[in-house]
């Protein structure tokens, strides 16, 4: 490593080229000319041809590639079924919050979903409607997370025109 070499760090995304060295101790000067110190071992010389050099254009394409949009499953409509409707916000739950945690009242709206999950089980209603509101989307990861492990049931978005964004709608299988 000689001054006027370009470098790489090793533990950043910053390159630049070396302006002084002083034993163990390299300053380089960034693109913006700032001038930093590093340690010698955490930098790594290369030629431009090594450099890599990426555009926005190109880290953009491999991020839609990536990710993509997500695609919703079409619900398949059930008209003229038994449906059981479960409000979870946590005012229809209990008559008061005082004294409980966000954690308590989480586990009370989970296993209130639990117990009518298996209630409609047990009296084969096929139909279940989880209102859970929109808030910040815990309560409904939760209950996605919940349902998930359990047997026989599916998760599907509840019907937008009646509950909005705030409701999941439930599929349980018969054995």
């Amino acid at each position: 490593m000689k001054v006027g070499d370009r470098v790489m760090v090793l533990d950043d995304t910053l390159e630049g080229v070396v302006a002084k060295i002083e034993g163990v101790k390299v300053t380089l000067e960034d693109a913006d000319g700032f001038l930093l110190e590093y340690p010698k071992k955490g930098l790594v010389v290369v030629s431009r041809s090594e450099a890599i050099q990426v555009s926005n254009f190109e880290v953009a394409q491999i991020k839609s590639s990536k990710e993509g949009p997500k695609k919703r499953k079409p619900v398949p409509k059930m008209k003229n079924v038994p449906t059981l409707e479960v409000d979870l916000h946590i005012h229809q739950l209990t008559r008061s919050t005082r004294g409980m945690g966000n954690y308590e009242m989480l586990n009370l709206q989970l296993e209130t979903a639990k117990r009518q999950l298996e209630f409609a089980r047990r009296k084969h209603i096929p139909k279940v409607i989880l209102i859970h509101g929109v808030g910040e989307g815990i309560l409904r990861e939760e209950l996605h997370y919940l349902i998930g492990r359990m047997e026989h049931m599916e998760v599907f978005p509840a019907d937008f025109q009646k509950y909005g964004w705030g409701a999941t709608e439930v599929r349980v299988y018969q054995n």
